[in-house]
């Protein structure tokens, strides 16, 4: 079978990615960024419906202000769990940090609207979570996009936690559900290696013998 890639290339790309949280103040150029958007859609998506909706965050108020709206509710929920305040505060300005700095924010969203409908509950939560799914695949085509152009991202997955308040604080269509954030620009280091499982811990093997 003829290879697309060296035997090394891509999957050393992969190994070497890294979730990064810290970002240069560099620009990412738009023709980059319309690139990395564009192999977000090549994902595959069930049905082909492609459900995933993306927005694309680069002005620093608009940042802050997501970044606060979903301060105060992160502030609130953990205040209710009887968190240590100093700690609620730390968390709220970490997250905070992480959105406010990274010079591109993806809103990552999925829509119903074009996926297939059933009326029996098992069917319905299926069809959301091949939706799921597919806007999830979308996003790691961007990501590993983004580490091929040299830049560094980060999926944060808070928008799960409060939906309605980033929907509220963009705007969004209604039809449109935040299922995460990611962060992206030109890292400022090299992030951390984390280990992985082994193989044997996550696999389970069928060959024709054991059938």
């Amino acid at each position: 079978m003829e290879r697309l890639w060296s035997e090394t290339s891509f999957c050393d790309a992969i190994a070497g990615r890294r979730s990064i949280r810290r970002y240069r103040a560099d620009e990412v150029p738009a023709i980059v960024l319309q690139r990395l958007l564009q192999a977000a859609v090549k994902a595959p998506s069930a049905h082909n419906r492609q459900p995933w909706r993306f927005v694309v965050l680069q002005d620093g108020s608009v940042k802050l202000a997501l970044a606060d709206a979903m301060g105060r509710r992160l502030r609130q929920d953990r205040t209710s769990d009887g968190d240590d305040p100093e700690s609620i505060e730390a968390d709220v300005a970490r997250s905070r940090t992480r959105i406010g700095e990274a010079p591109v924010v993806l809103v990552v969203c999925l829509t119903m609207e074009e996926m297939d409908v059933y009326a029996d509950a098992a069917r319905a939560h299926a069809e959301f979570l091949m939706a799921v799914q597919s806007t999830a695949m979308a996003a790691q085509n961007f990501m590993l996009a983004a580490h091929s152009e040299g830049l560094g991202s980060c999926w944060m997955c808070a928008p799960l936690f409060c939906p309605e308040v980033v929907r509220t604080a963009l705007d969004l269509p209604h039809q449109w559900q935040p299922q995460a954030l990611v962060t992206m620009g030109f890292p400022a280091g090299a992030g951390n290696r984390r280990p992985r499982k082994p193989l044997n811990d996550v696999v389970r093997q069928y060959d024709t013998e054991r059938v």
